[in-house]
């Protein structure tokens, strides 16, 4: 008896009971004996290269991924995806290696154990950072083959029916990943009792207390419920009978986390709960659910707002059905979900219900699988760009249902998360015109981009040629597809300014040996690159730019070995216009205007900060002379900077509308106002304000301290 058969022993309930005979007696009855016999050799595999691991309950690690097929067994999966289920684990808990699975079960199989698998070899800075990363990962192999998720869902519902023996710590921690991230997966592939079961585990694993006591008053309030729930389907059943329809008719208690949640969310109690009691009616096509909708508003008065049509918008993940809330007996809520049966075999199974067994390839079909890979297509485009967390956190928001259906001028229909605003919509319709949109149109009338949306509205989007993303938006999107871009064009237009930037430095740099950048040799520049671990010339220019390579340091790289016979001379100041963008930017503790003297500083990742000369905060920054930058500014008008002063006034009605008023009369905007009362009769003000130089600033200072309640006022500085 080989080791793998030895181990039927170990498993609950006998050889062919449950385990792996329980698996092959389920494939016996939809897989030919060839695909049989290939999940049987992946049991002896995985048996074999598992020899001697146990879980934390005890028992022979095998049981779990055989488990973890068992459950992908109940969904009519293929052989693929079962022999991947029952070695997901084998790349990460045992010496096996990927080309070693492609060799004995193909290529196919390799990539989903893969796609499973966790990043445990490469060393991250957290945790958190980790398993970001390994979401990425997982995610991302999901979008090249979705039953890579199919096997992922499969291996969190085993791990979390034998929860019970973690630690209660890891325990919250996994219960909380399951709630956030994976039971809205299985919601998003349409896979409702995948979702059901895993909210259920995670309730009553991360807040058992809360669990237990909503179960108990539930039972209590229950009472009579079967004897109520049969009289009110038995009605139903009664009023199709006499339409000539034929339905199945199930009624059912609502999920205990979706009580919870919907409680939560609303700050009701229990008693206010208005669909606790719910009712499925299935029919025959869908002509019938609408004849059936007629049928139950007849039997019951409906609630007023409380009727959905899924089927003709349907939700995100092709779920569809009629749903609608009805005052039942003696005034108790109830909601009625009306479908027909291809809807309810989606509504249960998702894009599973779709699936059908092809030997050797990924058969899922239908327009449930085409907005899955719409979604996992879309995953592709918000990874790019940001960080492990970022990208999960991204994910989180598009995980959860839809809320805003609105139409484009042509009458399509798209589908945004709740809050959405115009930008977010443009950025639906395609990235170009999100990133080209200057105007927008809601309902034909203009409104700001930040409008958010709300159901039915048309909108428009107005674009222009040569028109780029607003930094300012990233405050108020929703999407994250939209988040992403805005987060992708920053990127890409700091790194051009950072290049632009460290170019200019190094020039300046260089300057000081009488050689102007172009003059170096381009072998002279790649081995300074090369030396540097650097891609290319760029890459340098961008690491001088973000100051983490000092410019001096690296124009003295490329000095001619002959550099004593180079006239050396001071190096003229970089000249500063106040166009250079994200990489220059103006210190808050001093507000530099033109004209002022001025000093700057390299910072690391922040690129050029400018400060005043006489700036209190320059005394910190002392100790590091190899970072100080000498500039000046050029001229160039019509460009504003933003500066501050402070007023010591009399506490007098409408003094702070007077200051206004005067600033306003020269011609200058008002940023920001604060107010700190300092005694009975005077208080301090500080007004940020936009300047063009030195010299309108000291209009606006003359213009103040002429107000006979302005005691005095002067320009703040650190």
């Amino acid at each position: 008896m080989d080791y793998a058969s030895s181990l039927l022993g170990f498993l609950p309930g006998g050889r062919r009971s449950t385990g792996i005979g329980q698996l092959l007696d389920k494939l016996e009855s939809y897989l030919p004996p060839p695909q049989v016999e290939r999940v049987r050799e992946a049991y002896d595999f995985g048996a074999e290269r598992h020899r001697g691991q146990t879980r934390v309950s005890g028992e022979p690690y095998i049981t779990h991924p055989v488990a973890v097929a068992d459950i992908l067994a109940d969904l009519k999966l293929d052989a693929d995806t079962l022999v991947a289920a029952i070695l997901h684990d084998v790349i990460e808990d045992t010496p096996t290696a990927k080309a070693e699975l492609a060799s004995v079960f193909g290529q196919v199989v390799a990539e989903l154990v893969d796609g499973v698998s966790k990043l445990d070899q490469i060393q991250f800075k957290n945790r958190q950072e980790a398993q970001a990363e390994s979401f990425r990962k997982m995610l991302l192999a999901m979008t090249r083959d979705i039953r890579v998720i199919m096997v992922k869902l499969a291996d969190r519902m085993h791990n979390m029916r034998t929860l019970g023996v973690m630690p209660p710590a890891k325990r919250r921690r996994i219960a909380r990943e399951t709630l956030e991230i994976y039971a809205p997966i299985a919601e998003r592939l349409g896979l409702y009792t995948v979702k059901l079961e895993l909210e259920d585990l995670g309730f009553r694993a991360l807040y058992p207390v809360r669990y237990k006591v909503l179960e108990r008053e539930l039972k209590r309030a229950r009472g009579n419920q079967k004897e109520f729930i049969a009289k009110i389907a038995e009605t139903f059943r009664g009023a199709l009978l006499k339409a000539a329809i034929d339905g199945a008719v199930e009624g059912r208690e609502k999920h205990l986390y979706s009580i919870y949640r919907k409680m939560k969310k609303k700050g009701i109690s229990l008693t206010e709960m208005v669909d606790v009691y719910g009712f499925r009616i299935v029919v025959e096509d869908v002509d019938t659910c609408y004849r059936a909708l007629g049928l139950v508003h007849g039997v019951y008065k409906p609630m007023p707002g409380r009727f959905k049509d899924y089927i003709a918008i349907p939700r995100v993940n092709g779920y569809q059905s009629l749903h609608t809330t009805l005052f039942g007996p003696n005034g108790v809520p109830i909601e009625v979900q009306i479908r027909s049966e291809q809807m309810h075999r989606v509504a249960e199974s998702g894009i599973a219900a779709h699936w059908k067994y092809k030997s050797g390839g990924d058969a899922f079909g239908g327009v449930e699988h085409d907005r899955a890979r719409e979604w996992l297509a879309s995953l592709v485009q918000i990874q790019e760009g940001g960080s492990s967390e970022e990208f999960l956190e991204s994910v989180k928001v598009d995980l959860f249902p839809d809320k805003v259906y609105v139409f484009t001028p042509k009458g399509k229909i798209l589908r945004l998360p709740s809050g959405a605003t115009c930008v977010d919509f443009a950025y639906a319709i395609h990235t170009d015109v999100g990133n080209r949109c200057v105007a927008a149109k809601v309902d034909r009338r203009l409104v700001p981009l930040r409008t958010p949306l709300r159901n039915g509205q048309t909108v428009e989007i107005i674009t222009a040629k040569g028109a780029t993303p607003n930094p300012s938006w990233s405050s108020f999107l929703v999407s994250a597809k939209a988040r992403a871009a805005i987060r992708q064009y920053l990127k890409n237009l700091k790194r051009s300014e950072a290049i632009e930037l460290g170019r200019r430095l190094l020039n300046v740099a260089l300057e000081e040996f009488s050689i102007p950048l172009k003059k170096i040799p381009a072998e002279t520049l790649q081995a300074a690159v090369k030396e540097a671990g650097l891609e290319d010339t760029d890459q340098l220019f961008e690491k001088i730019g973000m100051g983490e390579r000092l410019a001096p340091l690296v124009a003295r790289r490329l000095l001619p070995t002959n550099e004593g016979e180079l006239t050396h001379h001071t190096a003229g100041p970089l000249m500063i216009a106040g166009t250079e963008g994200l990489l220059v930017s103006y210190a808050h503790c001093c507000f530099p205007i033109p004209n002022d003297p001025i000093m700057a500083y390299l910072s690391a990742g922040r690129g050029v900060v400018i400060h005043r000369q006489a700036c209190g905060n320059l005394a910190g920054y002392r100790k590091q002379p190899e970072k100080w930058l000498s500039v000046a500014w050029e001229a160039q008008a019509g460009r504003t900077f933003a500066s501050e002063i402070q007023l010591e006034i009399s506490n007098r009605v409408g003094v702070l509308a007077a200051v206004a008023a005067s600033i306003a009369e020269t011609g200058t905007n008002i940023d920001q106002v604060s107010l700190e009362e300092r005694d009975v009769d005077s208080s301090s003000l500080r007004i940020q304000m936009q300047v063009r130089d030195r010299h309108h600033l000291a209009r606006v200072l003359r213009v103040v301290r002429r107000m006979p309640d302005v005691q005095r006022v002067f320009r703040t500085l650190a």
